[in-house]
């Protein structure tokens, strides 16, 4: 997977939370992931298509998803409240936005579904095309998980020419 794809995750997902959490975020950790993903706790996914397609999982245990909740809320909200589960598809459908308007500026173009919990207690494994890369964001309200498996969609043109899946490794 290329920087290109991941940076504007990144970025946006460090702002999202900079600025509903009001607080500073910080990297805990980058992995790729060969194995079949693992929820951790209250989970969103977004699937993408288009010039690239897959996913992108917002992934926080029950308290931290509780705290993200009441610090977007700007009130406490108890832990089984919809709006905790609300809040959580919120973030991940804020962060995708801002990431995919960042890449609709460099010329990608997509479809952006609307974020679902993610209930499943395991997902897919990565394939040869699809990596999967886990980025935790560490905030004061705890862990927030972001795992982002993407492909060139080797069908759509994109610059001067299709993309074939040997120019997209």
């Amino acid at each position: 997977m290329k920087m290109e794809l991941i940076q504007p995750f990144i970025n946006a997902a460090d702002a999202v939370l900079a600025q509903g959490l009001k607080g500073p975020t910080a990297i805990g950790y980058l992995s790729m992931e060969e194995e079949a993903y693992r929820r951790k706790g209250m989970a969103s996914m977004v699937l993408v298509t288009g010039d690239i397609e897959g996913r992108i999982i917002f992934d926080l245990d029950p308290k931290t998803a509780t705290r993200v909740a009441s610090g977007f809320a700007g009130m406490e909200l108890p832990e089984s409240d919809d709006l905790v589960r609300e809040a959580v598809c919120e973030l991940a459908n804020q962060v995708i936005g801002n990431a995919i308007s960042a890449l609709n500026d460099q010329g990608f173009r997509f479809r952006v579904h609307p974020p679902v919990l993610h209930s499943a207690d395991q997902g897919a494994k990565s394939s040869v095309d699809t990596e999967a890369l886990v980025i935790c964001f560490e905030t004061d309200s705890g862990t927030v998980h972001m795992n982002i498996a993407l492909r060139y969609n080797c069908e759509t043109e994109h610059g001067n020419g299709k993309t074939t899946a040997a120019q997209a490794s």
